[in-house]
C-alpha cells in the first residue's frame, strides 16, 4: 500500500517549508510526493488541479493520501465532500496530520448504506465554514489596513531607491553636469532610478511627452469565477497574470466573480486565452464554463478597441 503525499501553496511567494516539517514529523514511510506548481489557487476545485489529478490516477485501492492540513487540499464545504466521495469510490484513505481535522476519520461510512456518516458530514461542513470565514476576515482586514494606510498618505509597493531627501541633491548634481552613470556610482543605485529622479530634466523630455500617444486607461470588469479559475491554470503573460493577481473577489451566491482592473488590450488578451472553454480539439465544453466565458466576452466586447 502506497503513501501518497500532496502539497500545495497558494502564491509563488510562499513555500512548502511548514508542510514539509509537519509531514516529516509524521514519519511517513516511502512517500510518493505530488506537489502542485507554485501559486495554484485554492479556489480551483481540487479535482481540476493537475497534480492532484495525477495522484488519483496513480493511486490504487488501499493507498493512503497524506496532507499536512485540510486547507492545503480543499477550500470549502462542497470541495471537501466532492473529494471524500472520490476517495471513497477509489477506496483510498485520507490522513491529515495537523489542524482541526487531524483527529477525525473523514472516510467513516455507514456500514449498511455506505454513505458518509451524518456526524462526520456535520463536523466537516462546520469546520470548513469556520475556516473559510477566517480567511475572508483576514482578506477584509488586510484590505481595510491598506485603505487606512493610503488615506494617511502611505503607499504600498517597493520603496524608491532614491529617497525624497536625496532627490534634490541628485537633480542639482545632474544640472551641474554629472552624468547618469556617475550619479549611479555616487548613490549606488541603478541608472534607471536616477533617470526617474531627474525625469523632468532629461533632454527632449517635454517633446517626447507631447509626441507620445495618450496611454490606455484601466477598465474594471467583473470576470466570472469559472473563467478566472481556468486562467489561473494556464500560462499567461506577466501583465495578464498581474491583472488576475490584483483582482478583487466579489461573492455571488455559491460562486464568485473577480473584479479585474486592466487596460482594454489585456482584457482582450485574457478573453482570447479562455477560448478552450467553448470546447476545442474534440473536447466537449462544460456548459457552466461556456456560459461564464460568454458573459465575460459580452463585457469585453463592449469596450472600445
Amino acid at each position: 500500500m502506497a503513501n501518497l503525499v500532496y502539497k500545495r501553496v497558494s502564491t509563488d511567494q510562499q513555500s512548502t517549508a511548514r508542510q514539509n516539517l509537519v509531514l516529516a514529523e509524521a514519519g511517513i514511510e516511502d512517500p510518493v510526493v505530488f506537489e502542485e506548481d507554485p501559486g495554484t489557487s485554492s479556489r480551483l476545485h481540487p479535482l481540476q488541479r493537475p497534480k492532484f489529478g495525477k495522484l488519483l490516477t496513480y493511486a490504487r485501492p488501499g493507498d493512503t493520501v497524506h496532507i499536512s492540513e485540510m486547507f492545503r487540499l480543499v477550500r470549502g464545504n462542497q470541495h471537501i465532500l466532492d473529494v471524500l466521495d472520490v476517495l471513497h469510490r477509489d477506496r483510498l484513505a485520507l490522513r491529515i496530520h495537523d489542524g482541526a481535522f487531524s483527529a477525525m476519520d473523514l472516510t467513516a461510512r455507514h456500514p449498511r448504506t455506505g454513505e458518509l456518516l451524518s456526524t462526520v458530514k456535520f463536523m466537516v461542513q462546520n469546520l470548513a465554514a469556520a475556516g473559510e470565514l477566517q480567511r475572508d476576515l483576514q482578506r477584509e482586514l488586510t484590505y481595510d489596513g491598506l485603505r487606512a494606510a493610503e488615506a494617511k498618505g502611505n503607499k504600498g509597493g517597493r520603496r524608491p531607491a532614491i529617497t525624497a531627501a536625496q532627490t534634490s541633491d541628485v537633480r542639482t548634481a545632474y544640472l551641474e553636469g554629472r552624468s547618469i552613470a556617475a550619479l549611479a556610482c555616487d548613490h549606488r543605485v541603478s541608472r534607471g532610478a536616477n533617470r526617474t529622479a531627474v525625469a523632468g530634466l532629461l533632454p527632449d523630455h517635454a517633446a517626447s511627452e507631447e509626441d507620445a500617444p495618450a496611454p490606455e486607461l484601466p477598465v474594471t470588469l467583473d470576470m466570472p469565477g469559472k473563467v478566472a479559475d481556468y486562467l489561473r491554470t494556464i500560462e499567461l503573460e506577466p501583465a495578464e497574470r498581474a491583472a488576475l493577481d490584483q483582482g478583487t473577489n466579489v461573492r455571488r451566491g455559491q460562486g464568485y466573480t473577480l473584479r479585474v482592473s486592466a487596460v482594454p488590450a489585456v482584457h482582450h488578451q485574457l478573453l482570447a486565452r479562455c477560448q478552450a472553454l467553448d470546447g476545442a480539439q474534440g473536447t466537449p465544453a462544460v456548459p457552466a464554463q461556456r456560459k461564464a466565458r460568454r458573459e465575460y466576452e459580452n463585457r469585453v466586447s463592449a469596450l472600445t478597441p
